[in-house]
């Protein structure tokens, strides 16, 4: 179930924040923004019947963790960028009159020394409080913010975000939300009840890029980057076995990042993106790997010419198919479906589900 959208992007949730007893009420007006490694993000929206609407968006690539890998700290020219583009986020929150909202910052400035510092600008700068979030903390909105695209008639799914700084992977036991002692909870809750184990990796597309080089990528290249993330990943593998339940069937992995919405646009051979063909798309193994064999073929002007990947992603997104790769190979799944949502919407679903549950506590 998608709904409709003013914005860029959508959310679709199970739960309903919004019942006939308080149709009198004013709607109230929720801003969720996150600032990543490589993109800064917002989303308005208002309580809907069917989940929730978004009356305005944002997003724009700013780099914010450019050079982190190597200096540990936010660069100058990064964090001017990250002010405008903030800046612009809370003249769109101010404008929408958002009464509630949350905030929160990732990888890039979870690991920069001078971020702390960086938070305090911004908000003198743009009146905008950031929380900078914990790794599980960022794995949970993840998969609030991508609930609803999970096949629910698996019994499990490895939900995996591939970020700029870091990537996340959550692993979902779905025979939790089939028991029947769990059926009276909240769809939100069940889901979080349903994660079995979960990772960050400090590995991203952006710190890819930086150790290995993003422009220029060939074969050896590419296959260094995947061998270097397999090796990040075996721990995890090791503790939890993953691979064997895989292998039984029954599993799908859910991917919400920039690399599997690209991945999807490039496949489906769109002339411009549309998230109403990719949100929710289905790919087979076989063609994500057809898919990064001619983006690897290309040289970078051409992947720079690709409408669903542009200048600004060009040197990066090879980097998202190496991860992806790497979790392939450790986990070979037959079906990975695509989800143009995420963070802010997993923010936006945990605000509205919250004031719903104090509403009716009230």
């Amino acid at each position: 179930m998608l709904l409709r959208s003013s914005g860029d992007s959508t959310g679709a949730f199970s739960h309903n924040p919004y019942s006939v007893r308080e149709a009198h009420r004013p709607v109230p007006i929720y801003g969720a923004l996150d600032l990543g490694t490589n993109n800064c993000r917002l989303l308005v929206a208002r309580p809907s019947r069917r989940g929730f609407q978004v009356i305005d968006a944002f997003s724009k690539i700013i780099r914010l963790g450019e050079g982190v890998s190597r200096t540990g700290l936010l660069s100058e020219a990064a964090m001017a960028r990250t002010i405008e583009a903030l800046k612009i986020c809370s003249e769109k929150m101010a404008r929408r009159g958002v009464g509630r909202s949350r905030l929160i910052a990732t990888e890039a400035c979870r690991v920069a020394g001078n971020a702390p510092a960086f938070m305090e600008t911004v908000r003198r700068e743009t009146g905008l409080q950031i929380e900078i979030i914990t790794r599980e903390t960022e794995a949970r909105l993840a998969v609030a913010g991508c609930a609803s695209l999970i096949d629910r008639s698996c019994d499990w799914a490895l939900v995996f975000d591939i970020g700029g700084g870091s990537s996340e992977l959550i692993w979902l036991d779905l025979r939790r939300l089939r028991a029947g002692k769990r059926q009276t909870l909240s769809d939100r809750v069940r889901i979080q009840n349903a994660i079995a184990a979960w990772t960050s990796l400090p590995v991203g597309v952006v710190t890819l890029a930086e150790q290995f080089g993003g422009r220029q990528v060939d074969n050896h290249v590419f296959e260094q980057m995947v061998g270097h993330v397999v090796k990040r990943l075996e721990p995890f593998e090791q503790r939890y076995r993953i691979a064997a339940s895989v292998a039984r069937g029954k599993a799908h992995l859910l991917g919400t990042s920039g690399t599997v919405t690209t991945l999807a646009g490039v496949h489906l051979g769109l002339e411009s993106y549309s998230r109403r063909k990719v949100d929710g798309c289905w790919l087979s193994e076989g063609e994500v790997r057809q898919v990064s064999g001619r983006l690897l073929a290309m040289n970078f002007e051409a992947r720079s010419r690709e409408p669903c990947i542009g200048p600004d992603r060009a040197d990066l997104v090879l980097g998202g198919c190496a991860i992806l790769e790497a979790m392939m190979r450790l986990w070979p799944c037959e079906r990975l479906r695509v989800a143009d949502r995420g963070l802010r919407e997993g923010i936006l679903a945990s605000l509205m589900a919250e004031d719903t549950a104090d509403r009716r506590r009230s």
